[in-house]
């Protein structure tokens, strides 16, 4: 991996850089469900983020039901664990599968934008570090026996979810942009 400029790290884009835009260009968002190859390696791509988009909100709406006292504690931690082992596992899975097989692959087959994969690379680096804060959290939610504690431990883990999860979503974006119109056009997969 090459080092990623600051103005490229996931915590200061805003969107995909334009100059990684070229393929998208393309084969832009609007025409990609109707491309022949559309239903292969592309949708599970795109059904496996909406996977994890979909657990966080799950847990930013369970945490938040904890907080209010529309659920108690017995029902959430089992849920937490659940789901929370469930994103850790999936997550850490999909980003050594393609750091280690696509992302080379991509970057080999469109040499113009082979920084942009060094990008979604160096994503992956920081996204553990907020895996890590993100399985600290929620251990410290299901460590604690006294409401008043817990309720704490679950405001601090509501918060930090909250930054994991905008920033997981600016890497999923930025990565769907990069990556399936390569695997389009390229018949990846």
């Amino acid at each position: 991996m090459d080092i990623v400029p600051p103005a490229l790290t996931l915590a200061d884009r805003a969107a995909l850089p334009e100059e990684f835009r070229l393929i998208l260009a393309e084969h832009p968002r609007e025409v990609w469900a109707e491309h022949r190859d559309f239903n292969g390696l592309a949708a599970f791509w795109l059904e496996r983020h909406l996977a994890f988009r979909r657990v966080l909100e799950t847990l930013g709406a369970e945490t938040r039901r904890l907080l209010d006292g529309q659920i108690a504690a017995e029902a959430y931690a089992p849920r937490l664990s659940r789901l929370g082992s469930r994103l850790i596992g999936d997550l850490m899975g999909h980003h050594q599968i393609e750091d280690e097989v696509y992302f080379p692959e991509l970057a080999r087959l469109e040499p113009r934008i082979a920084r942009g994969f060094d990008m979604l690379d160096a994503d992956h680096h920081t996204l553990h570090g907020l895996i890590d804060r993100f399985a600290s959290g929620a251990n410290a939610v299901l460590g604690e026996t006294v409401d008043a504690a817990r309720r704490d431990a679950a405001g601090r883990f509501l918060a930090e979810l909250g930054a994991f999860e905008r920033q997981l979503i600016r890497h999923l974006e930025d990565e769907e942009d990069l990556v399936l119109p390569v695997v389009l056009k390229h018949r990846v997969g």
